[in-house]
């Protein structure tokens, strides 16, 4: 939250041709009853609507890549769900983006924002701590803390400059 995932998403999607910037949480936003809340602890029902939420992702990314779009999947993926997207995903050779600024950063940018993710249950570096411990280091790790969002997409064009198809899953 606030890493500025669906910023560099979408503003990387226009950068291809024929693309769909995917965004993870539309899966959560679709539920009209029964949603179960999100935050550093998850109960069960949580941790399967979050599973659930992941595999609509990997399930609608590979059904646009096979109309010819190209696909930036664009959620919150920490520990074992970045390996388990990965793997879902494997055969695809996804591009994987995960963005990591400073915890600092990531409150300020919390705090200036309409929208807040992170509360007094659920500090922002409770989420860089499950980062740094329990997520695999897979695929392009970024500190955009003080990188443009033209900047960080423009990395990841040029970190991946001739690649089949750019689709990308970013954490955080």
């Amino acid at each position: 939250m606030a890493a500025g995932k669906s910023t560099v998403a979408e503003n990387l999607a226009r950068r291809l041709d024929r693309s769909v910037h995917l965004r993870g949480d539309i899966f959560r936003k679709m539920i009209v009853n029964g949603a179960a809340s999100m935050g550093p602890d998850l109960t069960l029902e949580a941790s399967r609507q979050l599973a659930l939420r992941h595999r609509l992702g990997c399930q609608v990314a590979e059904r646009y890549l096979e109309a010819g779009f190209s696909v930036v999947y664009q959620d919150i993926l920490v520990g074992r769900a970045l390996e388990e997207v990965a793997e879902r995903l494997h055969h695809l050779s996804p591009t994987i983006v995960v963005l990591v600024p400073k915890v600092e950063v990531l409150a300020q940018r919390d705090r200036d924002r309409a929208k807040t993710g992170y509360g007094e249950h659920f500090p922002p570096d409770v989420l860089a701590s499950v980062l740094e411990h329990d997520t695999p280091r897979i695929g392009l790790w970024i500190d955009s803390s003080d990188m443009s969002v033209t900047e960080v997409v423009e990395l990841i064009l040029r970190e991946f400059a001739g690649t089949e198809q750019l689709g990308t899953a970013n954490a955080r």
